[in-house]
């Protein structure tokens, strides 16, 4: 009976490994231009639409103040998008 629970303890083990790094499997930087300032931010994603996302996202909140000028900045596109990994 322990054999079993340990054998399924590493195969849990495995399995969540495996879906972490399937996670971070790109990363790009992103370049965000918002009432003339500019922000670069990078992140991880498991596909590159999400990674570029990601750091949109970042970019837009060190770029603005507020929950409408996020929104607005969201919706433009990057200034510059770079792969990384």
């Amino acid at each position: 009976m322990r054999v079993i629970m340990l054998a399924g303890g590493l195969v849990l083990v495995g399995i969540l490994l495996y879906v972490t790094l399937q996670q971070t499997k790109t990363e790009y930087e992103v370049c965000v231009t918002f009432k003339g300032e500019m922000h670069c931010a990078s992140a991880k994603g498991a596909s590159a639409t999400e990674a570029i996302r990601s750091a949109q996202e970042i970019d837009c909140q060190m770029l603005t103040s507020g929950r409408d000028e996020n929104m607005v900045c969201l919706d433009s596109p990057p200034t510059a998008v770079r792969k990384l990994k």
